[in-house]
């Protein structure tokens, strides 16, 4: 995308910027939960722990005149276009500066005992992508930041400098599954004693210096990977992750689902991991009888993981990797 064509998309509004991935299948899954609240209480709350520019929220909202819709974002900027988007729903929305591991405590705070449904859309958002400024994208020169929270918190710049080349291969490695990790470290270690690294592009010439140009023709812009790490890193991603979802599970009511779309494949082997263990029976193995504590209080809705289609990709690119995976309560909570 060229400069002028990226500066008019991030002065539009958040609806005619955003295209919501998998929307239809996401809705339709928290669908039952939200029927069942409503039906139960007279209404129905649901978080989108990932509000974003609110696409997600702004259909349910629509769909359903009876839903109350509690949206988390730890990105500020996120959640005045969101709100904008959303103000014709005022009375029915709670939209909250947190991160989504808080979502049990901001749930509390709110007044209500449970959810009907838990909503992620993990990863960076078309908004970070879009704004220069952020430093999420490899391709255009920006500063070198990466927070999603941009109050707060070292930025990629902070890390890139000041972690140790060892530090720098572990987190390049683990987090960006890049087999180069080393020789990226070491070329950053090289160029920031000439002078530190402060713009995506100082970083992006460090990384071609040293990735072989057939390796960038098979598996996409060699810096793809090592930026992803930088910004799990920055963001501490999912550690965040890996305390969220069980929060959100715990907070369902019967009948309440969680649906999550992650985008890497150790967003979804954290979503697995909980999903699974939620869902199956804790009875020691050869139990004669399976006592009511051991029973599974969650039970699967997908197999495997969910993908999209060939045409929503084609509409919406940014779709290509999404990986959907979703659980209900079946079981009141203890």
């Amino acid at each position: 995308m060229a400069d002028d064509e990226r500066d008019e998309v991030a002065s539009r509004p958040a609806s005619e910027r955003h295209v919501p991935v998998l929307l239809d299948r996401c809705v339709g899954l928290l669908e039952p939960g939200i029927r069942a609240g409503i039906e139960a209480r007279g209404r129905a709350v649901v978080v989108d722990c990932t509000l974003g520019m609110g696409g997600h929220s702004e259909a349910m909202l629509e769909r359903f005149p009876e839903l109350h819709l509690i949206g988390l974002d730890r990105d500020e900027q996120a959640l005045a276009l969101a709100g904008a988007r959303l103000e014709r729903f005022a009375g029915r929305t709670d939209l909250v500066h947190a991160v989504y591991d808080e979502v049990a405590d901001v749930v509390a705070d709110l007044g209500f005992t449970g959810v009907d449904g838990v909503l992620f859309d993990l990863g960076v958002s078309s908004l970070q992508l879009d704004e220069r400024d952020r430093g999420f994208a490899y391709s255009y020169d920006a500063p070198l930041d990466m927070r999603m929270d941009t109050s707060t918190g070292p930025t990629a710049a902070d890390i890139v400098n000041g972690y140790s080349e060892q530090e720098l291969v572990r987190i390049i490695r683990t987090w960006g599954e890049e087999k180069f990790a080393g020789r990226i470290a070491s070329s950053i270690v090289k160029a920031r004693e000439a002078a530190p690294l402060t713009t995506t592009g100082e970083l992006v010439a460090a990384i071609r210096s040293v990735v072989p140009a057939a390796a960038a023709r098979t598996a996409g812009h060699p810096a793809k990977r090592t930026f992803q790490a930088l910004r799990i890193e920055v963001n501490e991603e999912l550690d965040v992750l890996d305390r969220a979802i069980p929060a959100a599970m715990g907070a369902l009511e019967v009948g309440g689902r969680v649906v999550v779309m992650s985008y890497h494949s150790l967003e979804d082997k954290i979503t697995k991991r909980h999903f699974a263990a939620g869902s199956r029976s804790s009875a020691p193995a050869g139990f004669p009888v399976e006592l009511e504590e051991h029973k599974a209080q969650y039970k699967t809705l997908t197999r495997g993981t969910e993908t999209p289609t060939a045409q929503e990709i084609e509409e919406n690119p940014r779709a290509a990797s999404a990986k959907l995976r979703a659980v209900e309560r079946i079981l009141k909570r203890s």
